[in-house]
């Protein structure tokens, strides 16, 4: 056994790593301790290597590669907590900009030549660009504001400096609102109250101090009162933004709880389709065939005992087929064969229908053309529904005669199953025959409803008997295609 141990050739490129350390600071300051532990699992994740085995034969080498592995995705809640709280700090050093912008120039007209000046102008450069950077590159300087809380302190000292010059009645005082907001963001309540009541003691020292302020006891107090309410409200929006992401948490694993509820019951509603149209007919078949064999024992007829025993022997082989079917069915991942023949395989139900029945059961093509291959998926749902169809008629309707038509008519695929029986009783609803145990016709429905057809079920155009009649736009039996919206809703057929 050889062991070795690979490093990259160069240094490590910007990765899931780096992105994990930006999120664990952010949470550990932003008092998101679900972060902060998902920051530091991301870095570990990133740092550790990999072992893995390869066989060659021989013998096993064991590589420990050393490199970015794979790292859990943070959850929903988590990315719009921090992006919230990121965009909503970057909106505030804006506005600081904008305000920095418009008073600068008053702050260098007010200040004395030489040293004085030389002072206000590297005061405007430093505040400016302390500004500019967390709100141009908030990902690389937002965590060092973030770490360190005395930078934003020095930025408001070196921001008195310009209310000197400036004055607080310029558009500098907003500036100084806009700090204990970012501190009740960044910060939340110690923060805020810390630089609240910081701002607060410079702008009241300034109107006090200053002989050149003529301003009375309400303006003077003014803007330190907007520094406290500013304060309270950056709070007040940090901890909005928290409970939404949490909120948005909750409601994603709630729709996850009840997406996997409707598949689960989607999923029981089809093995019982599938084992009524399928495996439970067969073998209610088979019990009317093995008590047809009962019963004919006594007369000792060979020839009818014969055909007894070969509709039972059949009967059976079917079940078993299509007990190994559904579950073919259920193992299978996607449908990775060609598509079917609609028409043949209707021609061979239809006349395999005919021979168990007895019954006349005719096939024929209609429309502009056939139908042209169907994918396997599409496919199965429309030939269970035309041999269901096929099956009621025979068990319910007491037909003479069964006709099966497909084709392609106005762009839709188009599949008929009639019969001259007896009919559905008027006024005959879904819900009806559910409450009377008839789940043939509404397996059909939910079988179409399933593939984006319309199925009708009636008279027709025929003064007797009844048809179904399945519509399926010819768009979507193209894989990739969107499909062509089903014909308009109407009624049943007559």
């Amino acid at each position: 056994m050889a062991i070795r141990r690979l490093r990259p050739a160069s240094g490590p490129a910007p990765g899931p790593g780096a992105r994990a350390g930006l999120v664990s600071r952010l949470g550990s300051r932003l008092g998101l301790g679900a972060v902060a532990r998902l920051g530091s699992r991301l870095r570990l994740g990133a740092s550790t290597g990999s072992s893995r085995r390869l066989g060659n034969g021989v013998g096993n080498v064991v590589g420990n590669v050393e490199g970015p592995g794979p790292t859990p995705a943070p959850t929903p809640a988590l990315n719009i907590q921090v992006s919230a709280l990121q965009a909503m700090c970057r909106q505030v050093f804006g506005f600081r900009l904008a305000m920095i912008a418009l008073s600068a120039p008053v702050a260098l007209l007010n200040a004395a030549p030489g040293l004085a000046s030389q002072l206000v102008g590297g005061a405007v450069l430093v505040t400016f660009m302390g500004s500019y950077l967390p709100f141009r590159d908030w990902e690389r300087f937002g965590p060092l504001l973030l770490k360190y809380p005395p930078l934003l302190a020095a930025d408001t000292l070196i921001g008195s400096l310009l209310l000197v010059t400036a004055g607080p009645q310029s558009p500098l005082g907003y500036v100084s609102v806009c700090t204990p907001l970012l501190a009740g963001i960044v910060y939340s309540w110690r923060g805020a109250a810390f630089f609240a009541s910081l701002q607060s003691l410079i702008l009241i020292a300034l109107y006090t101090a200053d002989p050149k302020i003529d301003a009375s006891f309400g303006e003077s107090t003014l803007m330190p009162g907007l520094c406290v309410v500013a304060g309270a409200v950056g709070v007040t929006l940090r901890n909005l933004l928290l409970r939404f992401g949490t909120a948005t948490q909750a409601l994603t694993e709630v729709r996850a709880r009840l997406a996997v509820t409707e598949a689960v019951e989607g999923e029981r509603a089809r093995l019982a389709r599938e084992m009524h149209d399928s495996v439970a007919k067969t073998l209610h078949g088979l019990a009317l065939a093995a008590d047809g064999l009962a019963a004919s024992a006594d007369r000792m007829d060979p020839l009818t005992v014969k055909h007894q025993a070969d509709l039972v022997a059949r009967s059976a082989r079917r079940a078993a087929a299509e007990s190994r079917e559904l579950l073919s069915d259920l193992r299978r991942r996607s449908d990775t064969g060609g598509g079917v023949d609609i028409g043949g395989e209707l021609a061979a139900r239809v006349e395999d229908f005919a021979r168990r029945s007895g019954l006349r059961a005719t096939y024929r093509t209609v429309g502009e053309s056939a139908v042209p291959a169907v994918p396997q998926a599409v496919a199965r749902q429309l030939l269970t529904i035309a041999s269901e169809a096929m099956e009621n008629a025979h068990r319910h309707a007491r037909p003479t005669h069964v006709e099966v038509s497909s084709g392609v008519v106005n762009g839709y695929v188009r599949i008929s199953v009639y019969d001259d029986g007896r009919g559905l009783p008027p006024g005959t609803t879904l819900d009806d025959l559910r409450r009377a145990g008839h789940f043939g016709l509404v397996g059909m429905v939910e079988r179409a409803a399933g593939i984006g057809a319309r199925i009708r079920i009636g008279r027709g155009r025929a003064t007797r008997g009844t048809e179904v009649r399945l519509e399926l736009p010819v768009g979507a039996l193209t894989p990739g295609t969107p499909p062509l919206p089903p014909p308009p809703a109407g009624p049943p057929l007559p």
